[in-house]
Formats: C-alpha cells, sequence, structure tokens
C-alpha cells in the first residue's frame, strides 16, 4: 500500500520531489518505492528524463485504476459515516492503533458479534472525534471519565530491518545515535519520540536526524525498506517482528508512563457499551 500510495502521488504531480513534500518524505524514498513497485509488477511505470519523468502507458493505466478505487473507497467511508446511527458503533482511532491492533482485534469481536455494526473513525490529529461513541488514545488517562480503562501499556525499542542491521551492528546507545534515523512528527501529546527514549536511557548527546514523516506505518515502511532505525513500539509492531521483517537493534526497552486507553462517550448506548467492555475484556486476556 505504502508503494501505490508513492506511486499515485508521483504520479499525479510527475514529480518525485512534489510527492516527496506530500507524502512528508525525500524524493529518495518516493523513488525507492517506485522502483520497488516497478519491479514487483515487472514493467516500468515512469520515464526517467534529466529535468524530471512522465508517465508510460502502464503507469497512466495504473493511476486511472487507482485514483477510481482511492474514489470507491471515499464513498465507502462516507457511507459508513452516514449510518453512524444507534444501530452501529463508532470507534474514534489512530492509524497505526487502527491497521496493527483494532482491526485485528473487531475480525475477532464479528466472529461473535457479528450482528453489531462497528466503524472506524480514523484520524492523527490526536483529538477523538466528536461524532464516535469510542475512542482509543494514546496518554495519560482522564481521572475524571469513570467510563475510561486502560487498554495496554507498550514498550518501545530500536528496530530496523535485518539488512541493515547487519550492516549498522550497534553495541551501545552512542553508536545507535550516529546512525540514520527515522524521526515520527505527531501531533499526539506526550508522545515519546527519540530525544525522549535517548534521555530515558541517560544519552543527552546529539541525535543524527535521519528521515522525519508524519504517518507511523509510514516510519515503518521506511524502516522496513533500510532507511535508518525506527522507534517501534513491541506490542504494536509485533506482526514485523514475529515475520522478521524488523529486528531490535538494543535489547533497551523503554516503557513510558503513557498508556494506550479506551473512553466511551455514547454511555447510553448498548451496542456501544457491548463494545467497550469486550475490548478491555479482550486486552486484559492479550
Amino acid at each position: 500500500m505504502s508503494a501505490l500510495l508513492a506511486f499515485e502521488a508521483a504520479a499525479r504531480h510527475v514529480s518525485f520531489t512534489r510527492a516527496a513534500r506530500e507524502l512528508n518524505v525525500t524524493p529518495a524514498a518516493v523513488s525507492h518505492q517506485v522502483k520497488a513497485l516497478e519491479a514487483e509488477l515487472q514493467c516500468r511505470l515512469f520515464h526517467r528524463h534529466h529535468r524530471g519523468v512522465t508517465l508510460t502507458e502502464t503507469g497512466a493505466y495504473l493511476l486511472v485504476a487507482l485514483q477510481r478505487g482511492f474514489e470507491g473507497m471515499a464513498d465507502a467511508t462516507r457511507q459508513l459515516r452516514r449510518r453512524a446511527t444507534r444501530a452501529s458503533v463508532t470507534i474514534g482511532v489512530t492509524t497505526a492503533v487502527s491497521a496493527l491492533w483494532l482491526t485485528p482485534k473487531l475480525a475477532q469481536f464479528w466472529r461473535t458479534h457479528g450482528d453489531v455494526s462497528v466503524a472506524q473513525i480514523v484520524s492523527d490529529s490526536g483529538e477523538a472525534p466528536a461524532e464516535c461513541d469510542l475512542s482509543i488514545r494514546y496518554g495519560v488517562p482522564p481521572r475524571d471519565r469513570p467510563e475510561c480503562r486502560v487498554l495496554f501499556r507498550d514498550r518501545l525499542m530500536a528496530l530496523a530491518s535485518p539488512g541493515f542491521a547487519a550492516a549498522h551492528p550497534v553495541a551501545s546507545v552512542s553508536e545507535l545515535a550516529a546512525l540514520p534515523l527515522i524521526h515520527f512528527d505527531t501531533h499526539v501529546a506526550g508522545w515519546t519520540d527519540w530525544a525522549g527514549w535517548f534521555g530515558a536511557l541517560g544519552h543527552d548527546g546529539p541525535l543524527r536526524h535521519g528521515h522525519r514523516v508524519n504517518n507511523y506505518l509510514i516510519a515503518l515502511q521506511a524502516a522496513r525498506d533500510d532507511m535508518g532505525a525506527v522507534l517501534g513500539w513491541v506490542g504494536l509492531a509485533r506482526s514485523y517482528l514475529e515475520a522478521g521483517q524488523l529486528v531490535p537493534l538494543l535489547p533497551h526497552r523503554i516503557e513510558p508512563q503513557e498508556d494506550f486507553h479506551v473512553t466511551l462517550h455514547a454511555q447510553g448506548s448498548t451496542r456501544a457499551r457491548l463494545v467497550y467492555d469486550w475490548l478491555v475484556e479482550s486486552a486484559g486476556a492479550a
């Protein structure tokens, strides 16, 4: 998906540079994603020129297909939001928690509660959407909200692809600080970044800037593509670790004071209460 997103932006702008600016990555990262997609499809999507790029016939065909697909997904999302009535439950959640934790959980939920419609409102703004029945957020749970429970507290490790780890072996925190680091820029209050992680380990020296992105899934993908070390949540990134796509660079783990917690906003909704109780129970059993 990240390669398709990079291609769509590059094809729409007919420029790797403008696509990189939109996605908040480097032009080299966009080029890398496009080349990986071309290798997967075994065809050229762009003609590379000295002054830029132009789409091949195949690239233009793929762009039209992707735009139609994105329009269909946007229409489906709008319809789901319009259908957010008492018969359904809406959950406000961030992109990373949705993809890496909540969606797999909901697949389990529907095995026993197939009659309950659940829609996700995905936003990385740091604020829970006003129209949602439940919200899952990272931070210190508010003490004045009785219908707010901790789901899990994760740990942070320095992760990278096996290839990057083999090419950049490190034995100390100071050595890690000199490597290319993938920085995740977010509006979420209290989010632990590289500076906070190194500080918790007693390192207050300079850090290498590396790459900056504003989407956590893109940060993980950049690490998988050998672009640098990423600050990874062990629980959220479990599928990447188990598949061997990411590996720890050091054994150090930091456990922040903040938690991933769920809040029930629609206290009068029986269905929202059912989903809320199930999420709390299943998270505790995990």
